[in-house]
């Protein structure tokens, strides 16, 4: 946390189910004493924190009592971004509207997002949010030069409703890092071989653990030495470079990786480098929008 503020970061992304909500103990604990109006902190909420039926989704009690527990977890008196952690299909929509506006008028919570939404999701969630007169601002979606199931029709829609994109693992949990090479064991200090990583890494990534695709991967190592970046910086600088992407968020091991990724936000990729990627990664990139969530 103090390197990401010795290099000008100041918004930091949690959320309830981090780590059995012991990231938001830590982040609370990191930001003691720094200015809270010099930072903002953002959370979500959706996702099980714990066995009951009520731990989990979009309820007004669940949304109401995770948003308190997370205040206090992050010794704070308000979020500045409240995320829907995913789409909750078993709650009305109107009583997850309605429980955000609460706490947006009780001072809680200043911005409302939304990550993983499809584009009929957020369409209906911004109608409530114009009609409750509360702010919908942003969307949190997985986005990087391997997954761009969001251009088809989320940035669309986001656009027309004027939510911005936070974007979400653009370094594919690792795989545009460079460090997983055809042919070769997976390295031992990867998250990929991590106890926590491996359920996570699996399910989102194991797509991309062939040779084919990790191949490609490591063409792209020229473009990064052309450009004077690394490639994870590329692949951190190739999703800001997309007009509705706000921000991208980077996870970090050591604070090395906070002082390298924090480069990409300066570059400007010119259009024949972009062209060169999407030359490189064509038949390996996953577009289908009907895998948002």
């Amino acid at each position: 946390v103090k390197a990401a503020l010795d290099v000008g970061i100041t918004t930091f992304d949690t959320a309830d189910v981090y780590s059995d909500t012991i990231a938001e103990e830590v982040l609370g604990r990191s930001l003691k004493g720094i200015r809270r109006e010099s930072i903002e902190l953002c959370t979500k909420v959706c996702h099980p924190t714990g066995p009951g039926k009520n731990d989990r989704g979009l309820s007004r009690k669940h949304i109401i009592e995770n948003c308190n527990a997370s205040l206090q977890r992050l010794q704070t008196d308000y979020i500045d971004v409240y995320y829907a952690h995913r789409f909750d299909s078993t709650t009305p929509l109107e009583e997850t509207m309605l429980a955000f506006a609460d706490l947006v008028r009780q001072g809680k919570v200043l911005y409302l997002g939304v990550s993983e939404w499809t584009s009929e999701q957020i369409t209906r969630g911004a109608a409530l949010a114009r009609e409750l007169n509360i702010p919908l601002i942003a969307s949190q979606p997985q986005y990087s030069m391997l997954w761009r199931v969001i251009e088809t029709d989320v940035i669309p829609t986001c656009q027309r409703e004027g939510l911005g994109q936070v974007v979400w693992s653009p370094l594919a949990q690792g795989i545009l890092t460079g460090k997983y090479q055809p042919g070769k064991l997976i390295p031992t200090q990867s998250r990929a071989n991590s106890d926590a990583g491996k359920p996570f890494f699996h399910k989102l990534v194991q797509r991309w653990m062939s040779d084919d695709v990790l191949t490609a991967i490591q063409k792209l190592n020229p473009i990064a030495q052309e450009t004077n970046l690394t490639l994870s910086q590329l692949a951190v600088a190739w999703v800001l470079q997309n007009p509705a992407v706000s921000s991208a968020i980077i996870g970090a091991s050591n604070p090395e990786q906070i002082r390298e990724n924090v480069i990409a936000s300066s570059v400007k990729l010119q259009p024949e480098i972009m062209d060169q990627i999407d030359n490189i990664l064509k038949g390996f990139a996953e577009y289908d929008p009907s895998k948002t969530g």
